[in-house]
């Protein structure tokens, strides 16, 4: 587990955001060389005229993250994408998001949530686990994004903002000229000084250091306040659907979900339902992205496109960053390449991927089930096989019909905003895990269509791409 490490790693930019509101270039600059592999000492070492409070960034922060007018477009914004009203996830069920200067480039991954990323440790390939045996390297783990490039909620904003693919500024500058020119420009000059407009530089700066603070915020971005954390307070009792999904997510011989999702205290502090660590899944191929129309074009996580300091590392292709499961009710959207949108659906994927899998691959010519179609062939070897992937074609399934219906139940729980007067969480799904009624089946079959080779993901909405 990697608990311990995510608390030490999130307290040190906490700290190092703090030595700039403390004032001083020099007591920020040792500050944030103290916590150098948090992030980079020199973003943290405070250049302003004027020392910015949490509150005053926070504030402009949320004003940055809502506001389409820093895209080149005109019409995205941060909350395009991350919406608040969905974990700062996706909104709808379109796989993917379209951005650019025009609105229509195509990227290549689903909107990851922002929630609870604020104890991801910075990226290592080697995690050594500091509690129990520290000799196991566990491989690796933290960082931001699908691909764990980004090492702070500012290097993350960065991206977006600069991607030609989503919000699409050609320069810092551009972005810098923008917040000069916007409604909230007062303010942001309030908050670090009369002379940040001075240098682009500077002002880009200010813009990363307040999108960062603001995602910083408990209320918004980790509020703890779903009813499993109110039942691990001992302040409400789980139904019995409930109870019995948690179960089946614990059972290391069932769900196994605990494995890559840790689901319980530990040291006091409460799951974060993820262990920060990569997996590869062996999700089916979204067809509707449109660089799959290539057929030679893959996604590898880990070792490219996106990445690249990885690309030698064959063992890493393939390989995704696990995302927390909080409010993943409130999302319609799974996998790094948005292939599923049910929750159902997902999990019918993890009991029959290996047991059933002309259910969710397709075939090839001499009618052979094409499993792991994603994913190249000397890279297949990668894929998990740890329970409940540890099953054979026509084997049982690791768990049942009944056990998806309690899991969906236990996942339920995890929406934040839960409200022990009326027993709902704002937001959250009925049981059964859609928006507008009817089951995932009825929404989008799961069975392939044998005579055309359709599967349910060419259900999904049309593509709206991101590059995270």
């Amino acid at each position: 587990m990697r608990h311990r490490v995510a608390r030490t790693r999130a307290a040190a930019r906490i700290l190092a955001i703090l030595a700039v509101i403390a004032g001083g270039c020099s007591s920020a600059a040792s500050t944030a060389a103290a916590v150098s592999d948090a992030a980079p000492a020199p973003f943290y070492a405070n250049r302003f005229d004027k020392t910015p409070t949490v509150a005053a960034m926070t504030a402009v922060g949320r004003a940055l993250f809502m506001d389409p007018g820093l895209s080149a477009s005109g019409k995205l914004a941060c909350a395009s994408c991350h919406d608040p009203a969905h974990a700062y996830g996706p909104p709808g069920e379109a796989a993917l998001r379209r951005g650019g200067s025009d609105g229509r480039q195509s990227g290549l991954r689903a909107v990851p949530s922002l929630t609870y990323s604020q104890a991801t440790p910075p990226f290592t390939e080697h995690y050594l686990e500091d509690e129990g045996d520290d000799s196991i390297d566990e491989g690796p783990a933290g960082g931001l994004t699908w691909d764990g490039r980004s090492q702070s909620a500012h290097d993350q904003a960065r991206l977006p903002l600069l991607s030609p693919y989503e919000m699409a500024n050609a320069r810092e500058g551009d972005v810098a000229e923008k917040v000069r020119h916007a409604a909230y420009a007062a303010d942001f000059q309030a908050a670090f000084g009369d002379r940040v407009f001075d240098d682009p530089v500077l002002t880009f700066k200010g813009v990363l250091l307040a999108l960062e603070t603001f995602q910083q915020s408990p209320a918004e971005f980790y509020p703890y306040s779903s009813k499993y954390d109110a039942w691990l307070r001992h302040q409400v009792t789980l139904s019995a659907p409930e109870a019995r999904g948690l179960a089946v997510f614990n059972d290391p011989a069932k769900g196994n979900c605990a494995r890559c999702h840790p689901s319980a205290m530990r040291d006091g502090a409460f799951p974060q339902f993820t262990d920060f660590g990569y997996v590869a899944v062996g999700a089916p191929r979204n067809r509707s992205i449109a660089a799959n129309a290539d057929a030679h074009f893959f996604d590898l996580g880990l070792c490219g496109p996106l990445r690249t300091d990885l690309t030698d590392k064959a063992e890493y292709c393939g390989l995704f960053r696990t995302p927390s499961l909080r409010n993943v009710a409130l999302r319609h959207v799974f996998f790094h390449n948005g292939v599923f949108h049910r929750l159902e659906e997902v999990l019918h994927f993890y009991a029959e991927r290996d047991t059933r899998p002309q259910l969710w691959y397709p075939r090839a010519p001499d009618g052979r089930v094409r499993k792991f179609d994603d994913l190249p062939a000397p890279y297949q070897g990668n894929v998990d096989q740890q329970a409940p992937f540890d099953r054979h074609a026509a084997d049982e399934a690791a768990f049942g019909e009944q056990d998806i219906k309690d899991l969906i139940a236990f996942l339920n729980t995890l929406t934040d905003g839960y409200a022990a007067a009326t027993g709902k969480a704002a937001g959250g799904t009925a049981p059964g895990g859609t928006a507008s009624g009817g089951t995932a089946r009825e929404a989008c079959p799961r069975r392939r269509a044998e005579a055309s080779g359709i599967v349910c993901r060419t259900c999904a909405s049309p593509a709206y791409p991101t590059m995270n």
